[in-house]
C-alpha cells in the first residue's frame, strides 16, 4: 500500500502548501483520493509528483470543510469518471468560532458523481468508507467552537458529516481520518486500526498534561501514527517524546505500509 501527500499544511521538499489535506493511495490495485484540500493546490502539487489524477478509481471527502473539499470542482473537472463518496450531511453550512462559512461550495451538491454514504459501504474489496454515526463517544468531543445550520438552526456541530476509510490487506487494518473531530481516542477505539493516518484535531490544545494524556492513550492501542494537518507541529513534537511509533506525513511525502 502506498500513499503520497498531495497537499498538507507544511513540506520539507518545496512543494506549495495551504491549510488543508489531499492523500493518493495505492492499495489492493485501486487508486483513491482521500480528500482534495482547500484550492486547486493538490492538482498542482500532484502533477510535480507524477500522480495521474484521471486514473483515480474512486475519491472519498472526509468532511464538509472547505479546506478537505475546496478542490472538489477541480476534480471533478480533470476526472470525468471516479464516483466520489461523500456524507449526505457535507453540504449543510458549517461555521467556525468566529461565525465565518467554512463549508463546501452547495453549487455542487446535485453532482451525478455523488454516493452518498448513509452509513458504511465497501467500495470494492477491503476498502470501506464509515461514519461512526451510531457508536457513543467515549470521551468529550471537542467542537473548538464550529457550529452547523440544521432546520435553520445553528447548533453546536455534531460531525454527523465526517467519515473515514479503512484499508484491510491480510492483517493490516489502516484508518485514513482527515480531521478526526469525534475524537482520536473515540476513532481508535472504535475501529482499532493497526495504522492510522490523518489529522488528530489537537492544534488548540496548549503543550502539558491533557496532550500528554492523548500521547500515552494512543500508545496503548500498539498502532503505527502518521499524523499531518491539524494536529499541529509543536503538538506533534510535543507527542512525539512520548510515543514509541508516531510520525509525520508533509506535503509531498511517501509512505509504503
Amino acid at each position: 500500500m502506498k500513499i503520497i501527500s498531495l497537499l498538507e499544511n507544511t513540506t520539507k521538499k518545496g512543494f506549495k502548501t495551504e491549510h488543508g489535506l489531499s492523500l493518493y493511495i495505492e492499495a489492493n490495485g485501486i487508486k483513491l483520493l482521500f480528500d482534495f484540500g482547500g484550492s486547486e493546490l493538490f492538482y498542482h502539487n500532484a502533477q510535480t509528483l507524477g500522480v495521474d489524477l484521471c486514473s483515480i478509481d474512486y475519491a472519498v471527502l472526509s468532511h464538509g470543510h472547505g479546506d478537505h473539499g475546496g478542490g472538489l470542482e477541480k476534480f471533478l473537472e480533470v476526472n470525468s469518471c471516479a464516483k466520489v463518496y461523500i456524507s449526505p450531511f457535507a453540504f449543510e453550512p458549517h461555521f467556525n468560532k468566529k461565525g465565518e462559512y467554512i463549508g463546501l461550495n452547495t453549487e455542487l451538491q446535485n453532482s451525478f458523481r455523488f454516493i452518498f454514504v448513509e452509513n458504511k459501504i465497501e467500495i470494492a474489496r477491503g476498502i470501506t468508507v464509515f461514519n461512526c454515526n451510531s457508536l457513543l463517544p467515549i470521551t468529550e468531543i471537542n467542537h473548538c467552537g464550529h457550529t452547523s445550520l440544521k432546520d435553520g438552526r445553528t447548533m453546536a456541530e455534531d460531525y454527523c458529516h465526517e467519515q473515514y476509510l479503512l484499508i484491510e490487506e491480510g492483517e493490516k487494518r489502516v484508518l485514513i481520518s482527515g480531521c478526526s473531530h469525534k475524537g482520536i481516542i473515540n476513532i481508535m477505539e472504535w475501529v482499532k486500526p493497526t495504522h492510522l493516518i490523518g489529522g488528530f484535531h489537537l492544534s488548540s490544545l496548549p503543550l502539558g498534561n491533557e496532550l500528554l494524556s492523548y500521547a500515552k492513550r494512543l500508545d496503548e492501542y500498539e498502532a503505527e501514527y502518521y499524523t499531518c494537518h491539524c494536529t499541529g507541529l509543536a503538538q506533534f513534537e510535543f507527542m512525539k517524546n512520548h510515543m514509541k511509533r508516531l510520525s509525520y506525513l508533509a506535503c509531498g511525502e511517501e509512505i509504503t505500509i
